[in-house]
């Protein structure tokens, strides 16, 4: 969004006539341009449009309360000179002087708000049904509850303001995160720059509590990081040199280097924060459905209550203008839809706002709604339910040899090898190092490595290569599931390793929770092999499993299951393969810390911390958000439509219209803000 195209008319009531809520909760937190480079000069324009931007001081708060607690006081003394102390001086003209002072300080900025509305064209708005009513109450000398229609009115205004700013925190802490300079090393010095403005491959230098600006390669031994910025976990992680480092960590340790290996607008900071921001323009079909009748019901019933006035007068034998005019007043407070034009997005950003607090990144509240809808859950295995990382489980040797001698030959054969099971044997191995090396290696496609350590000839492979070479081993090595690395020594089957990539902690709570809330069908698709994936699926209660699949099978899959339009689907993955999948499946959610560009980019939902168990917390978030949606818009149109019944018959008064109007948006907004406080662990 472009500043000098869009200019929020956003006043000190809180109102904007251009925007919606979401959208004022944004301009107010200055995330219209999160990743631009002029966010000083948004400052700027925010400052100059933006009376209630400095709020938070005291003195700002005070002046904020002040008008509303000046008629307050003047109203209560006003209602018990006229109903409980017995006088002769508060009448006529100064009952009403009085009265007006009191209207003035809550009265005068709607007013003007009104004025400009009309000048613009708008007749239907807040202020201008305000307006009519209050100063319709002082024509016919309800003065106590003219008043008090306006005065509530701007508690209530105070009240969306609270709420407002309580939504836009969480926006807040994201640009809190927003690193605003790089020491970067150039001509034998570090020179502080805008990360912008930082290459790929240039060295940078961050000192103990300062943020990283940019993704990169850890060059320095170790350091601590705060990483709650990027997944909502508090517990420092440490990261050691080789491993990425991502911008938006805080350094808690030690002065570190990294190289950088994505520009700012490339890294993960930067694609959180623009996901943030284009979050809103994805409305929920309750919200739109809402917004398109409060342009219905507004002018609806405003025409209604000029019925109200006109027609009695040609049906009624005793008609009175002053008592059909009141009864008319009371249709104008009440046909204000605030409590759902305001407590329905403020709602829904809520539950945004919790989810971002438990490392889960909606990119619209249209799928924080689908969440709640979906029965059926389709898995990636690696790197989704698993951690990706290949790690050795078990080591059996035979009787001649010792395992320690067994792993030194191996490790000096696998060394060097960059194959991702030769890696994790040699990580496993790091803590006990020796000199022995490996010559003459030869590589064996399909089968394994031959080389040469310590004058005996190692063979490490499947099990394929010992048939090669005629040597006997083990049959029971056939029936493991699990990856597995036979290992010879000199034409004698000298024992082997299972290697087996972990399974995630909370992987077998996930499909547990997923279960119990609702979800009728979990299906894990993988291009591992079917015996490994069978036993991955059986170990944590997964209902079915498919292996071996490529990319374009898992597609396939997926389809087989849309085919059934009872199925509402979601699936998770996190690898560059899944990325069609995603875009495919009705929600697609992504591991965010270590899945890959393209499937973050694809899917809807972004799980920050990789952790599976959050898929259920997302699920319960949309529940507790569509929930507390619903009991809003029930709350608002049972209580208007039987005030409305009321005020029509003559049983109402502008007291109840007022608790019809403002009580029921203050209730639907506290309502709306108390998902914030919900606890979804």
């Amino acid at each position: 969004m472009e500043n000098k195209k869009h200019h929020h008319t956003n006043e000190k009531r809180r109102k904007q006539s251009c925007c919606s809520e979401e959208d004022e909760i944004y301009a107010d937190a200055g995330a219209q341009n999160l990743l631009g480079k002029d966010s000083e000069n948004h400052d700027d324009h925010d400052h100059d449009d933006h009376d209630h931007s400095h709020g938070n001081s005291e003195s700002s708060l005070f002046k904020q309360y002040l008008p509303a607690a000046i008629s307050f006081v003047l109203l209560l003394i006003g209602i018990l000179l006229d109903n409980y102390i017995a006088q002769d001086f508060f009448t006529g003209y100064f009952r009403f002087g009085w009265y007006l002072i009191a209207y003035i300080p809550v009265g005068f900025p709607v007013l003007r708000e009104a004025f400009e509305t009309l000048r613009k064209g708008e007749l239907f708005t807040e202020f201008t049904l305000m307006c009519v009513a209050t100063l319709g109450a002082f024509a016919i000398k309800e003065y106590p509850e003219g008043v008090a229609v306006m005065l509530f009115y701007a508690i209530g205004e105070l009240f969306q303001s609270a709420a407002v700013n309580r939504a836009k925190g969480n926006i807040k802490a994201l640009l809190d995160v927003r690193p605003t300079f790089a020491n970067v090393f150039r001509n034998n010095t570090y020179l502080t720059v805008d990360p912008q403005e930082v290459t790929i491959d240039e060295t940078i230098q961050i000192k103990v509590g300062e943020k990283v600006p940019l993704d990169g390669q850890m060059m320095s031994a170790n350091s601590s990081f705060n990483t709650s910025a990027l997944t909502g976990e508090s517990k420092p992680k440490t990261i050691k040199k080789g491993e990425t480092v991502l911008a938006g960590m805080l350094n808690l340790e030690k002065v570190i280097e990294i190289k950088v290996t994505k520009k700012f607008a490339d890294s993960s900071l930067a694609r959180i924060l623009d996901m943030v921001q284009n979050a809103t323009s994805k409305k929920a079909k309750t919200e739109l459905l809402i917004r398109r009748f409060a342009k219905i019901y507004t002018p609806a019933v405003f025409f209604l209550a000029v019925a109200v006035v006109i027609l009695p007068y040609f049906f009624v034998a005793n008609y009175v203008f002053t008592e059909w005019l009141y009864r008319a007043l009371i249709f104008l407070v009440i046909s204000c839809p605030c409590a759902l034009v305001i407590s329905i997005p403020l709602g829904y950003f809520g539950g945004i706002g919790a989810a971002s607090r438990h490392g889960i990144l909606f990119k619209g509240s249209n799928y924080l709604e689908l969440m709640t809808k979906i029965n059926t859950v389709v898995m990636d295995k690696t790197g989704t339910l698993t951690k990706g990382i290949f790690k050795v489980q078990q080591i059996e040797v035979a009787n001649h040899i010792d395992k320690a001698e067994l792993m030194k030959l191996l490790v000096a054969l696998e060394k060097k090898s960059t194959h991702p099971i030769a890696k994790a044997i040699v990580e496993n191995e790091k803590e006990n190092p020796h000199n022995y090396e490996a010559t003459d290696i030869e590589e064996i496609s399909g089968h394994g490595l031959k080389g040469t350590v310590n004058g005996q000839m190692i063979l490490a492979g499947n099990t394929k290569l010992l048939q090669k070479f005629n040597i006997a081993y083990d049959k029971t090595i056939d029936q493991i599931v699990e990856s597995s690395v036979v290992v010879a020594v000199n034409n004698q089957y000298a024992g082997y390793v299972i290697i087996a990539d972990e399974i995630k902690e909370d992987a077998k709570q996930a499909i547990k929770e997923l279960h119990a809330n609702g979800i009728t069908k979990i299906v894990m698709l993988s291009g591992d092999k079917s015996s490994i994936t069978q036993q991955v699926a059986q170990h944590l209660g997964i209902d079915s499993a498919f292996g071996a699949l490529l990319p374009e099978n898992k597609v396939q899959k997926l389809e087989e299951l849309k085919q059934d339009k009872n199925n509402i689907i979601a699936f998770v993955g996190d690898g560059i393969n899944d990325a069609p999948v995603l875009a495919l499946s009705d929600v697609g959610i992504a591991m965010g810390a270590m899945g890959s560009d393209a499937a973050i980019e694809t899917a809807d939902v972004v799980i920050q911390n990789d952790q599976p168990s959050k898929i259920a917390t997302a699920i319960k978030i949309g529940k507790a958000t569509r929930k507390i949606v619903i009991q809003n818009i029930v709350l608002a149109f049972t209580v208007k439509a039987i005030v409305l019944i009321l005020g029509a018959g003559g049983h109402a008064t502008m007291w109840e219209a007022v608790f019809a109007d403002v009580g029921v948006a203050l209730l639907a907004i506290l309502n709306a803000v108390r998902i914030q406080k919900m606890n979804f662990d």
